[in-house]
């Protein structure tokens, strides 16, 4: 198995982050530097022993890619919706403000296995992201990562897409992002305006001036 670049610099950062989260402050900065001095090779080997990736010679193992153990919680991550196919969190590598990742808890090699519920979270998401977030629009762009397909959901407010520059960003950061997007949305309720029932006119409720001989 031979990852490229891209995949290298995600894998990384997803590392850094548990460490970051997870680790004593004494061992973690000596911990990082051993991640960031990883060569290819060296990655790779150190995912598989981790249960990480999967190793292509050994298709019967049961070990579990990168996204399957954010989808565990093996890995942290700042969630921010799920179901019991499906959950979302917040792109710790964004190329926008706002960009979710969307991912299967089942391993799925293709977008055509995505669950139907993997789907609900992507119009959930994408209908709060409109209303706080206010882009130009969202693309919709799965992608292939470690053989897991995952749906990402782009805020695009100039011309960014999948290929844009992405900007590490910090949990404190993401979780302020996730807060904004999970604002309320507040439904515009028509006011109808009720017929008022007509009142029967009788001696009773009219006034008639008294009859003059």
């Amino acid at each position: 198995m031979t990852l490229s670049k891209d995949q290298i610099e995600i894998v990384k950062k997803q590392i850094i982050a548990h460490i970051d989260e997870t680790f004593p402050e004494d061992k973690k900065h000596q911990a990082i530097d051993s991640i960031n001095s990883m060569d290819e090779s060296e990655l790779e080997e150190f995912l598989i022993q981790n249960n990480l990736i999967k190793d292509v010679e050994d298709e019967n193992e049961n070990q579990r890619c990168i996204f399957c153990s954010i989808s565990k919680g093996e890995i942290p991550s700042v969630k921010i919706s799920e179901n019991k196919h499906a959950i979302a969190v917040m792109e710790i590598n964004p190329v926008s403000r706002g960009h979710i990742i969307i991912i299967p808890k089942e391993h799925v090699g293709s977008k055509d296995k995505f669950p139907k519920e993997l789907f609900e979270l992507v119009n959930e998401l994408s209908e709060k992201i409109a209303v706080n977030l206010k882009p130009k629009k969202i693309l919709q762009e799965p992608s292939n990562i470690f053989g897991h397909e995952i749906m990402n959901l782009v805020p695009v407010y100039t011309e960014e897409n999948l290929s844009s520059k992405r900007n590490p960003t910090k949990k404190e950061d993401l979780e302020n992002i996730r807060s904004e997007i999970e604002k309320p949305i507040m439904k515009e309720e028509k006011i109808v305006e009720k017929e008022k029932p007509k009142q029967e006119i009788n001696y009773k409720n009219t006034w008639l001036p008294r009859r003059i001989p």
